[in-house]
């Protein structure tokens, strides 16, 4: 710093210690006139050097400025300048040469321009003393600042507008509700320009603002949502700490009230009446009530509840949670005989209570509903309602098992009449007297076939069959003894020649389709016609099964193979029914182990085992077979393909098929004519033409006379085609029906000119008349194609007539 001060010591203008005397001065020089000081002023040459408490490269400038000439800055000087313009002052950096301008000879600066400092605090440059003669650098270069000092021209303004605040209804005086801040583009470290303080334009009987800090406030304590539910509220921001000239701006905050539950709920209506008729199902809506609750959202949530006992008897509420509506609904069947006339006390309260108003009033409230009921004609109705009767199944036909009774619960009590659901008994193994209701038997009954039966009973009135009422009936056919108990199979047993006596055979048990209420007991004897039988004995295990044992030392299957054993038994009843079975017994040839080995007559047991050899060729004799059949059947399929496909190789082959022209009658190698008269016989024809034709003496030389006479096409009337249509259609029938034949058909397409050709056909099929009557001189007129056709056919015609003549 000092090295710089040598060379090159800059002289400050701004004379002042502090930023509080240079403000002052500021403000002193800028009522008197441009510039802060003049070149000449004593006080700015002082001293020669600055003091090191001055802020020595710093220049200020007050914004706005609003004068004609430009404004006076501050001056550089160099230690070396001895006042005789040999050195010349420039600037540069920001806004040198257009902002700001230096006299080159005494170093005054000027502002020529309105400076803003909102938009630029400060503007950094660059100052040089030069040689006037060499424009060499004398000093090395100094940077400073010039500083744009801030007046108050910016007014608070509210940036996060628009404001919407919120607070709950009845909340005490002083409640925060929201802040807002306002914001002054003014230096705030420069006198009181950026102090902003806030007050309240409009709303202030119900809110206030803290002047500092802008937090809104409640000002009363009775705020009511269901009165005024928002307020629009104006706060002002006013800088210069609110003193007399300071700036100032505002917005509009809005303020919604929200709401508490303070409200309970009230019935709009003390009474409410409804009506329903008395055959409505359990379940059924009767109306709805509604109580009204001033508060909103989940404040105005309500339950429902009956609270007499009656009500609560019959009815019951429920919450419509969409409509907040009491829904009342039939809880017991209604009877407009036992009652026509119910009232119902509803009680309405709120869900969710708030506990600071409790001392506000209860939250619930009651209303009275009348229900009446209407009269309707009702079907009759069974009593007592019971649904099961049992009867003997040995009960005759017409036997009574029960009676229904259904009475007209109306008043007017009409009779009632009594059927059967036919759709329920289909075998009418049941009927009802229509007028007492007695249910009788209709045909035998047999528990063992069908232990239940489950009727269906209809109950009308007399006089009008559309009121019907139903009664499911269980008939319960109860057991008697009459089917004798059976053995439970066809017992065989087979014992060894060599058994000993009392040997076990056979355990033998019985069945019985009767079902006695106390159990089956059964007993066990041999029947009459065996108590001579010495080979065995009969044992009652006394738990309804008997043993055979054997009561003889050794059979011999030689004298007697098979034995039949009549045994018989008997039920407890009552009655005591019996029935004989038989036991078949076959003597057997047994091993030493006991195993039976073969039986005369047909075996009951058979323990003969094949070795695994014998079993895996029974299998490959088996697989063989299976193997040839198939085979065969194979070969036989495959010929029979093989001979149809050449049957119907050879059918095609006889499809002949010529669509060139000819050259004529002369034209004979055009095509070979052996094919087509190979499927036709011409003997007829030759044989005809054999008597007094030119053929008869031998060839002639004329060509002509080798010709044959081409008959005219024409049609007889008293031909009958009949025969022929109904052969072929029969024909065509057949093989429309036969579908495993080939078509047989023959297909045959005949061309002609049609019918406006002036020339007749010459086809010569089912001709009537002979060559010598038919004139061919037509034939010349043709043309020059079948010119020499008519010159033969002409020359033919010659000779004929002159035979004749």
């Amino acid at each position: 710093m000092a090295k710089g001060l040598q060379g090159f010591s800059w002289t400050m203008l701004l004379l002042f210690c502090t930023i509080q005397e240079l403000g002052a001065w500021a403000m002193h020089t800028a009522a008197e006139g441009p510039g802060l000081g003049q070149p000449g002023d004593p006080a700015l040459l002082a001293g020669g050097r600055v003091k090191r408490g001055w802020v020595w490269n710093q220049f200020f400038v007050v914004e706005e400025y609003t004068g004609t000439e430009p404004l006076y800055v501050g001056k550089i000087h160099s230690d070396s300048d001895e006042g005789d313009g040999s050195i010349k002052y420039t600037i540069s950096g920001e806004g040198a040469g257009t902002i700001f301008l230096i006299d080159e000879i005494t170093g005054d600066i000027h502002a020529t321009e309105r400076l803003d400092r909102e938009q630029k605090t400060f503007y950094t440059l660059r100052a040089q003393a030069r040689d006037r003669q060499t424009d060499q650098l004398l000093e090395p270069e100094s940077e400073f600042i010039i500083k744009v000092q801030d007046i108050n021209d910016s007014e608070p303004r509210f940036l996060e507008g628009p404001y919407i605040g919120s607070v709950a209804e009845l909340s005490p005086i002083g409640t925060s509700v929201m802040q807002v801040m306002a914001s002054d583009a003014d230096d705030p470290t420069y006198g009181s320009s950026a102090r902003v303080v806030y007050s309240v334009l409009e709303g202030e009987q119900h809110f206030t603002v803290d002047s500092k800090t802008g937090v809104i406030r409640t000002a009363v304590a009775d705020l009511d949502r269901e009165t005024q539910d928002r307020y629009e509220v104006v706060i002002r921001a006013t800088d210069m700490a609110g003193q007399l000239g300071g700036l100032s701006g505002s917005t509009t905050v809005t303020i919604v009230v929200t709401d508490v539950n303070d409200n309970p709920p009230r019935f709009p209506q003390k009474m409410y009446q409804f009506s329903i008729v008395e055959t409505a199902p359990v379940g059924t809506a009767i109306g709805r009530v509604k109580a009204e609750d001033s508060d909103v959202g989940e404040n105005t949530d309500m339950m429902y509840q009956v609270k007499d006992e009656e009500g609560v008897e019959m009815f019951k509420v429920t919450t419509d949670s969409n409509t907040q509506e009491a829904v009342i609904m039939v809880q017991k069947p209604l009877d407009y005989e036992s009652k026509k006339v119910h009232t119902v006390v509803v009680e309405a309260l709120n869900k969710f209570v708030d506990p600071r108003f409790v001392d506000l009033g209860t939250f619930r409230d009651q209303t009275i509903v009348r229900v009446s009921v209407l009269d309707v004609d009702e079907p009759p109705e069974f009593r007592p309602p019971s649904n099961l009767m049992e009867v003997q199944e040995d009960a005759h036909v017409g036997s009574v098992v029960g009676v229904v009774t259904a009475l007209d619960p109306d008043t007017a009590n009409h009779p009632v009449r009594y059927a059967i659901d036919r759709s329920t008994d289909a075998e009418r193994i049941f009927d009802i007297d229509a007028n007492t209701g007695a249910i009788v038997t209709g045909k035998v009954l047999d528990r063992e076939t069908a232990g239940w039966h489950n009727i269906t009973v209809l109950a009308m009135e007399a006089d009008n069959h559309s009121q019907v009422s139903r009664a499911s009936l269980l008939i319960r056919i109860l057991d008697v003894n009459d089917n004798p108990p059976e053995l439970a199979t066809p017992y065989e047993a087979a014992v060894c020649e060599d058994a000993k006596p009392g040997q076990l055979i056979q355990t033998i048990s019985v069945v019985d389709r009767d079902e006695p209420q106390s159990g089956h007991r059964f007993y066990f004897t041999l029947a009459p016609e065996a108590t001579n039988n010495h080979h065995f004995s009969l044992l009652d295990i006394k738990d309804n099964t008997a043993a055979v044992h054997t009561q003889r030392m050794g059979f011999n299957r030689q004298e007697q193979d098979v034995y039949l054993l009549p045994i018989l038994v008997v039920d407890s009843g009552p009655p005591a029914l019996s029935s004989t079975g038989t036991l078949t017994i076959r003597i057997c040839g047994c091993d030493s182990s006991g195993a039976i080995q073969s039986c005369n007559s047909t075996a009951y047991v058979v323990s003969a085992t094949l070795s695994p050899g014998a079993l895996i060729a029974l299998l490959v004799c088996v697989l063989i077979l299976v193997v040839l059949v198939l085979l065969i059947l194979t070969l036989k399929r495959h010929h029979k393909s093989h001979l149809t496909s050449e049957d119907d190789e050879d059918m095609r082959d006889n499809v002949i098929k010529y669509n060139d022209e000819g050259g004529g009658e002369q034209d004979t190698e055009a095509y070979d004519m052996s094919a087509l008269r190979s499927l036709y016989d011409f003997s007829e024809i030759k044989g005809s033409d054999g008597g007094g034709g030119p053929g008869e003496g031998g060839p002639s030389g004329n060509p002509s006379s080798e010709l044959h006479a081409l008959p005219q096409w024409v049609q007889s009337p008293d031909l009958d085609f009949s025969v022929f249509r109904d052969y072929i259609c029969k024909k065509v029938e057949q093989a429309d029906e036969d579908l495993s034949v080939p078509p047989y058909d023959s297909f045959q397409t005949y061309a002609f000119e049609g019918l406006d050709s002036p020339v007749p056909s010459l086809s010569s099929i089912n001709t009537w008349s002979s060559g010598s009557e038919q004139d061919f001189s037509y034939l010349g007129s043709w043309g020059p194609r079948f010119r020499q056709l008519a010159a033969l056919y002409a020359g033919r015609r010659g000779e004929e007539d002159s035979e004749e003549s």
